[in-house]
């Protein structure tokens, strides 16, 4: 779910970024279909979330969250990663962020025609709240939150996880300061 980390982290490589947000609906032998670009892009989304997941940083992000949330922490952490990411953007890019968005966007328009169905589902709609700007803000952590709880059948409490943000806010900060430099020397030395 941390969506935003991992266009980030591809770069201007558009293939690659067309990959690495696929990353999750491609599944085994599926990734032969695509160009060996792209498919960099999905080896590099699971090498992201293999040391993301792995990581100490994140484990005490996780841990803060287990109790209440239990096996939805991680993704709970993910989008507060992202927060702090959209949040600190100008620190990261020079591309404005809305700006930034509406390019991701356009680029996944021009790779319609190969996309999963799942991801032309969910597009549509990150698209029309941008999810992606709006992560920046706690009103759209709530929105992405609330609406993955809506769309998990399992009872899990997302809907209350922005306030949890809220809650220990500094020490998600700099989690996330301490943890993304680490991940960013990760990719750089990510080799397909």
């Amino acid at each position: 779910m941390n969506f935003l980390a991992h266009l980030y982290l591809s770069g201007n490589d558009e293939e690659l970024l067309v990959g690495n947000f696929i990353g999750d609906f491609v599944k085994g032998s599926q990734m032969d279909q695509y160009p060996a670009n792209i498919q960099k892009g999905i080896r590099l989304h699971r090498s992201i979330d293999s040391y993301t997941d792995n990581h100490e940083v994140v484990l005490q992000s996780k841990i803060r969250l287990r109790e209440k949330f239990r096996h939805f922490a991680p993704v709970i952490v993910d989008v507060y990663y992202d927060h702090f990411l959209a949040k600190d953007w100008t620190s990261f890019s020079n591309t404005p962020l809305l700006e930034y968005t509406e390019n991701f966007y356009q680029t996944m328009d021009s790779y319609y025609d190969i996309l999963p169905k799942g991801v032309v589902h969910m597009l549509s709609y990150m698209a029309r709240d941008n999810w992606l700007y709006n992560y920046q803000f706690i009103e759209g952590i709530d929105k992405a939150l609330t609406g993955m709880s809506r769309r998990t059948k399992y009872e899990n409490k997302m809907d209350e996880a922005s306030q949890a943000l809220i809650d220990h806010y500094e020490d998600y900060k700099q989690e996330f300061h301490q943890f993304f430099p680490e991940l960013q020397n990760h990719v750089k030395n990510f080799e397909a």
